[in-house]
């Protein structure tokens, strides 16, 4: 399972924690606790594990995932061959150790996808292949 952050929540309960401290501020300016502050931390913390545990009703399906992938790829390949083109046209604002990342940006994404599209069909190949 992969643990990542959904930076959306955490700004989130961030703003959530400034305005609960910006009221509090507002109610008792001459006192602060900050044992208050901290259990409000750690309840934010808590609630950020709930969802974790929860997981992501968000999660894009398997088909667009795949598309977003191409598109990328595709879009790799084509800012790589623009470079180029400019470059070879004798652009001074295109550098050559520019063009050559942006066509091994663009080569190792290929290759990636490629690789990808290889397991799927072998993949596909083998479910086809059991018996029913």
């Amino acid at each position: 399972m992969v643990d990542r952050v959904d930076i959306n929540s955490v700004l989130m309960q961030m703003r959530q924690v400034k305005s609960q401290l910006r009221s509090q501020s507002a109610n008792a300016p001459q006192s602060v606790n900050p044992q208050a502050t901290l259990n409000q931390v750690r309840q934010a913390k808590l609630s950020e594990n709930e969802t974790a545990v929860r997981g992501d009703n968000t999660v894009p399906d398997f088909q667009s995932m795949f598309k977003n992938a191409i598109d990328s790829v595709n879009a790799n390949q084509k800012v790589a061959g623009d470079l180029a083109t400019r470059f070879e046209q004798g652009d001074p604002s295109v550098d050559l150790p520019e063009v050559m990342i942006a066509l091994q940006k663009s080569s190792v994404s290929f290759q990636a996808m490629t690789q990808v599209r290889n397991k799927l069909v072998e993949a596909y190949k083998d479910v086809m292949n059991m018996p029913v």
